[in-house]
């Protein structure tokens, strides 16, 4: 067989597990983290204003989240790795058109292209990959594989903005591209494969199911119009529209809010690099955790933690107290952006999962790209943070009410499969 030969004993799903890790890394270290970045780069070395700039970057979450409808579906038809191929090239294509960009229009457009090949590379297609290689121990390889998001944010955002700020935006994208094109593609082709089949496996390492003729099953799960016309569906996707509205509004603030308070920048900085870390720390943590009780009930005790945790930044005012607020609410940060897709595997299975969580990816998208002008706007009218952040505690315990009510995850395919 070609490719990587797996250690006799290691289930080669953790292989494909490392290569995950590896490009959700370099995706969200280069992409969606390096986001205000590229504001700050367009601001100073192509002449935008801030207002432009900000509002061109929404275009990236929705370009993002309308390509995922495409992406879903071709991930169903095709080898998932073409569907990651595709989207590295564009985006280290349009990372190398950046320089160029003089005009308005052409702004827009950058953050639109960037948008659509993120969301070919990224969370869809990776988390794909890990419900199709693991089932009993799904949550321990997502938790695994996702924590490359936050190691992208802390290993690759931070040289992106010192090569911009030694090279300037025209010197530095070049080599940014090239990093995002052959940190991704080459491990996807050496060490991913589409399927356990390709390995004579099914999920987890398990025997291959078969049917009376000796044809490999194929994956079960709720047909695509059920699934979104169910009763879970809609509730958790608003679940995860309110937590991540609440989530990454705090996420886009929390520097200016920290400064603002204690009039460091260092201490904002700090506040930043102990939330990533415990994002890491919280992730395979959670991991294990969900060994051992529902992905239902988690989700419920991390949105509760959420809350708690976003009423005490509206009145902590010490740098202690900050930092260590900012510490609780990494563990929330962590876990919270892979319940999604774990829930939508559980929930309905693979038969046409990519579709299935491109919706619900789509609709957070909302609640991603208004959590920050919220935040904003409340901070503007509200007299300070005070109120924005215990308007962002309200949209957390609004999740709160809209997962209780969702019902149990399995009971719609658990339903289909006793039929």
């Amino acid at each position: 067989m070609n490719g990587t030969r797996p250690v006799p004993g290691i289930f080669y799903g953790w292989y494909v597990v490392a290569a995950i890790m590896v490009v959700l890394s370099v995706g969200s270290g280069l992409g969606f983290y390096n986001l205000s970045v590229y504001l700050k780069a367009f601001v100073a070395h192509a002449g935008f204003t801030v207002s432009e700039a900000s509002t061109a970057t929404a275009c990236f979450f929705v370009a993002s989240g309308l390509a995922g409808l495409g992406i879903g579906a071709l991930i169903e038809r095709y080898d998932v790795r073409w569907v990651i191929t595709g989207g590295a090239l564009t985006c280290g294509g349009t990372m190398f058109a950046a320089a160029h960009v003089h005009e308005i229009w052409q702004l827009y457009g950058f953050y639109a292209v960037f948008g659509v090949g993120y969301s070919a590379c990224a969370l869809l297609p990776c988390t794909t990959l890990v419900a199709r290689w693991f089932a009993r121990r799904r949550s321990q390889a997502l938790s695994i594989a996702s924590t490359g998001l936050s190691l992208g944010g802390i290993l690759l955002t931070p040289l992106s903005a010192k090569l911009i700020g030694q090279l300037g935006l025209a010197g530095a994208t070049p080599w940014l591209a090239l990093i995002f094109v052959f940190g991704i593609i080459p491990i996807t082709w050496i060490m991913i494969r589409p399927s356990p089949l390709a390995y004579g496996t099914g999920p987890d390492g398990d025997p291959i199911a078969l049917d009376a003729s000796g044809v490999p099953i194929p994956a079960d799960g709720i047909d695509f119009e059920a699934a979104i016309r169910s009763r879970f569906f809609v509730l958790m996707t608003f679940t995860f529209i309110f937590a991540m509205m609440a989530q990454v509004g705090t996420i886009a603030h929390l520097f200016s809010l920290v400064a603002g308070r204690t009039g460091s920048d260092d201490a904002a900085a700090l506040a930043l690099a102990v939330m990533a870390g415990a994002s890491v720390v919280g992730r395979l943590i959670g991991g294990w955790a969900l060994a051992y009780m529902s992905s239902r009930g988690f989700v419920i005790g991390l949105i509760t933690g959420q809350g708690i945790v976003l009423t005490l930044f509206a009145f902590a005012d010490t740098t202690t107290g900050l930092v260590a607020t900012s510490l609780l609410f990494g563990f929330t940060v962590g876990n919270l952006l892979m319940m999604a897709p774990l829930m939508s595997a559980e929930a309905f299975g693979l038969k046409a999962y990519g579709r299935i969580f491109s919706i619900n990816q789509l609709c957070t998208m909302v609640g991603v790209a208004s959590g920050p002008v919220v935040m904003g706007l409340l901070y503007a009218h509200g007299g300070g943070y005070h109120a924005a952040f215990l308007a962002m505690a309200a949209a957390s315990a609004i999740a709160f009410l809209l997962i209780c009510a969702a019902g149990p995850v399995r009971a719609l395919l658990d339903g289909r499969l006793n039929a």
